[in-house]
């Protein structure tokens, strides 16, 4: 039975690990793109980086910048696959028990981090046959503060 996706949460995208790599891209997606910046997110200790809100009210989606050390994994990796700042895209859903169960029973290789961005976090990744990442998380999980931003 296919696991129940309920929404896109966020897309991650790697950014740079300095300072200056970091003002860069928030100048970029600021001043470029228009983006706001959510600053109700927890950072996370050692990725680098900060959250956008992408569109308004219902329609709010996020992507997370996140910077990457010299070698192009994070300190967080366990491996060149197993690294929460690779690129992905991060869908909420029902149930993330019932999730793992599916990519188990399909024997689809998945790998999971606990309380990376909260006490209850738990987020499972796993590969589309491309090579896409993939971030599943139970919906209502995570800090994110979505609100109405004004327009523009």
């Amino acid at each position: 039975m296919p696991i129940k996706v309920v929404e896109l949460h966020h897309h991650g995208i790697r950014i740079g690990t300095s300072q200056e790599d970091v003002d860069k891209a928030r100048n970029f997606y600021t001043d470029v793109l228009g983006l706001h910046t959510d600053s109700h997110r927890p950072n996370i200790p050692t990725i680098p980086g900060f959250w956008m809100y992408v569109g308004q009210g219902e329609r709010t989606t996020q992507i997370h910048l996140m910077g990457v050390n010299g070698k192009g994994m994070s300190p967080m990796a366990r491996s060149e696959k197993e690294d929460p700042t690779l690129p992905h895209v991060a869908l909420a859903v029902e149930d993330i028990v019932e999730a793992k169960k599916e990519l188990e029973d399909r024997g689809l290789w998945h790998w999971q981090i606990k309380g990376l961005v909260g006490p209850n976090s738990d987020q499972v990744f796993v590969q589309d046959p491309f090579g896409n990442v993939i971030e599943l998380h139970q919906v209502g999980s995570c800090s994110c503060n979505k609100v109405a931003l004004p327009a523009s």
